[in-house]
C-alpha cells in the first residue's frame, strides 16, 4: 500500500463560462480592452471588476468569464499586466529617472510598494529596481560631446 494518498487534481471548468456565447465574449473582450486600456482605467487603484461590470452594463461573473477565457488570467492579473508594462517603460525612460520605484508603481495604479514589487516580480522574475538598473546598464545614455573652449584670436 502506498504511503501517501496522492491523487491528481482535475481542472474544473467553471459552469458560468459556458453560459456566455463566443460572440458575446468577443464583444465583451473588445469593450473590456477599450475601458481598461484605451481609457487607462488600469491606472485607477479603485477600479474594480465590479465597477467595470457596472460601466459595461453586465455583472462580475461575465467579466470574470470573459477575462478568464479570452485573456487566460484573472481580472487582477489582467489589470496588473498593463500596469507592469507601463511601469517598465517609465522605469527606463530618462525623463523619469528622478522618480523612485515606489512613485512609478503609484503612477501606474498600484496601491502600495508591496503589491507593485510582487506583481512585477511575478511577471518579470526580477524586482522593478533590478529591472531599471539592468536596462540602464544595457542602454547607457548617449554621450553628449562637450563644447570645446573657444580659442582666442
Amino acid at each position: 500500500m502506498a504511503k501517501y494518498n496522492i491523487t491528481e487534481t482535475k481542472q474544473k471548468e467553471a459552469h458560468y463560462r459556458s453560459l456566455v456565447s463566443p460572440k458575446v465574449m468577443d464583444e465583451m473582450k473588445e469593450k473590456i480592452l477599450r475601458v481598461i486600456v484605451m481609457e487607462e482605467k488600469y491606472k485607477d487603484k479603485n477600479y474594480s471588476a465590479k465597477k467595470l461590470a457596472e460601466d459595461l452594463g453586465t455583472n462580475t461573473r461575465y467579466i470574470s468569464a470573459v477575462v478568464n477565457v479570452r485573456f487566460h488570467m484573472n481580472y487582477t492579473s489582467f489589470v496588473n499586466k498593463f500596469r507592469i508594462e507601463e511601469a517598465m517603460a517609465i522605469l527606463i525612460d530618462r525623463r523619469y529617472q528622478h522618480l523612485t520605484v515606489e512613485e512609478v508603481g503609484n503612477m501606474v495604479g498600484f496601491a502600495n510598494r508591496q503589491s507593485f514589487y510582487a506583481s512585477f516580480y511575478k511577471m518579470m522574475n526580477m524586482t522593478p529596481r533590478a529591472y531599471r538598473i539592468q536596462q540602464l546598464e544595457q542602454h547607457p545614455a548617449e554621450k553628449v560631446p562637450k563644447k570645446s573652449p573657444k580659442k582666442k584670436a
